[in-house]
């Protein structure tokens, strides 16, 4: 195991910059998400610490070692892909061995580990299968199993669950957690998934652009939310940002006034932009109306879309309740939760 060290890293493909001076320490066993949008740069952030991209600048640490200039196979790293890359002409077991005889390892050696990993990911009763008996799960077990045999310093995983269908990526994502909390390897993870973010991380960094918008560990992320990017991409669904005015003490939002945290300092005037997620607004006697437009019941939860105003809105609420579309219901936001952003910079107040 080793701590990772990213420092002002950039990456240009050509006159294109897609990363701009990116610094993240990752401590040592430390299982640390690289989330954001399509195009954010987090998976080349991930190839350049494997060393299958180029850095363009700065500089990149595994334990007490600079590999910025060093190819792959001497980082002491192991990938594991969104596609497998599994040889379909090996079984199992060859694929797990593939990377240790290439090492010239002892036969005796490979085969204690390929049997170790193999229990650990419950791939025992299909070590002679090739993969193409194999369902997708059973695959992405395979890969790992190759990547745990290796013994590296750190794992790095690039969204290996977008191929798998809901039901196996919930399963897949506890069994990754659980492999981590046994093995403590240091583990970078990239997903576009921020479900996956807050369920599987220790600390969390959102990237937008090439940039980093906010590290920290996940409730942080969710609880204070550095700006309306973070507070807009962290928490499913998303929290709700309405465009008001501060005015005697609190924010008029399309003629409805709207409470404010007694800790948040603001004037008279301000304009901002007021942040309440789905689940913290509550049924009250005394509040807003909202006119439902469509109601989402998951047996847990139910999910309502809402007008109000000249914008909408979304509620969520962990009780069962007979709402239809056309209805009118009167909400109160939660006020301990509420968010206040700047417009102009959309960091938070």
């Amino acid at each position: 195991m080793a701590q990772v060290a990213i420092r002002n890293v950039s990456k240009a493909f050509g006159a294109v910059r897609v990363l701009h001076e990116v610094s993240v320490d990752i401590a040592d066993g430390a299982f640390v998400v690289l989330v954001g949008p399509s195009g954010c740069g987090k998976s080349t952030l991930l190839r350049m610490v494997a060393g299958l991209e180029s850095v363009s600048g700065g500089d990149i640490a595994i334990g007490e070692r600079e590999v910025t200039n060093l190819p792959p196979a001497k980082r002491d790293i192991a990938m594991v892909f969104q596609n497998y890359a599994l040889y379909p002409h090996k079984t199992v077991a060859q694929n797990m061995a593939f990377a240790l005889k290439l090492r010239k390892t002892d036969p005796k050696v490979i085969a204690d580990r390929v049997k170790k990993a193999a229990e650990i990911l419950d791939l025992t009763p299909y070590l002679e299968r090739y993969p193409r008996q194999l369902s997708g799960g059973q695959r992405q077990r395979v890969a790992m199993g190759r990547a745990i045999v290796r013994n590296p310093q750190v794992f790095l995983f690039d969204e290996p669950l977008s191929n798998l269908d809901a039901k196996l990526r919930v399963q897949m994502r506890t069994e990754i957690k659980e492999l981590h909390q046994r093995l403590k390897t240091t583990t970078i993870y990239v997903t576009h998934d921020q479900v996956e973010a807050m369920t599987m991380a220790d600390k969390i960094v959102v990237m937008q652009a090439g940039r980093i918008e906010q590290m920290g560990a996940p409730l942080d992320l969710f609880d204070r939310p550095a700006n309306v990017f973070v507070a807009g991409f962290i928490g499913s669904p998303a929290m709700n940002i309405l465009k008001g005015r501060v005015s005697g003490g609190a924010v008029e939002v399309d003629g409805v006034r709207l409470p404010v945290p007694a800790a948040v300092k603001v004037s008279d005037g301000q304009d901002v932009l007021y942040g309440v997620r789905p689940e913290h607004l509550e049924l009250a006697a005394e509040g807003f109306p909202a006119e439902i437009k469509v109601v989402e019941p998951t047996g847990s939860e139910t999910m309502v879309f809402l007008r109000f105003g000249a914008g909408e809105l979304v509620a969520l609420f962990r009780e069962r309740h007979n709402f239809k579309p056309g209805d009118t219901l009167t909400l109160r936001p939660r006020v301990e939760s509420v968010h206040l952003f700047d417009p102009a910079s959309g960091r938070r107040l």
